[in-house]
């Protein structure tokens, strides 16, 4: 376990290799699980405010639910997450001629029509984190269907961690990431 600031790290984050394969797994996270992308208070908030500037890049689909469901949900913890269409992929979710699965949240962002990237659960999957009062503990999901970035990751000698610099600095801040790094080099030199 590895504590940075108010994060507690397993392990495997820090050990278990891992680079998202798309080729391979067609970005099957934004359509399986039983909810959509988990989703905090401030993002939803965030997608509120860039909705107009999201919606004309999902599908009709996408748009249908989120007229009638709306884009976010309430489930029986009392967490909240996007919505999805028939139960199966998020509605914010899009389909490339190549059959990979992207997110039209993330492509408007890259496009500059919106200020939100994307939810902090997706950018950081495949951790997920739990909230302990002030603390966060930053978990390690392992999913069948990540198989291919496991044995991508392991090939390319990539780290969760490392593979998710960016989304971890977003989240935690560089020098909260610079800590985390300067603690697994430590403990590696034991």
């Amino acid at each position: 376990m590895f504590i940075v600031g108010n994060a507690i790290l397993s392990d495997d984050i820090i050990e278990k290799h891992f680079v998202c394969d798309l080729i391979k797994c067609k970005g099957a996270c934004c359509v399986e699980g039983d909810l959509g992308a988990p989703l905090d208070l401030e993002e939803i908030e965030q997608i509120k405010e860039n909705l107009d500037s999201i919606l004309p890049y999902i599908t009709e689909s996408g748009r249908e639910v989120i007229e009638n469901e709306g884009f976010y949900l309430k489930d029986w913890e009392g967490d909240f997450s996007t919505t999805t269409i028939e139960g199966k992929e998020c509605s914010f979710a899009v389909y490339k001629e190549n059959g990979i699965l992207s997110c039209g949240i993330e492509q408007a962002w890259r496009d500059g029509k919106s200020t939100f990237r994307k939810p902090i659960s997706c950018h950081l999957y495949p951790i997920r984190i739990d909230k302990y009062g002030d603390n966060d503990a930053l978990n390690y999901n392992r999913w069948d269907i990540c198989s291919p970035a496991c044995d991508n990751g392991l090939s390319l000698k990539v780290h969760i961690y490392e593979f998710l610099k960016e989304p971890l600095i977003r989240k935690y801040g560089e020098e909260w990431y610079n800590q985390l790094v300067m603690e697994v080099k430590n403990k590696n030199e034991l």
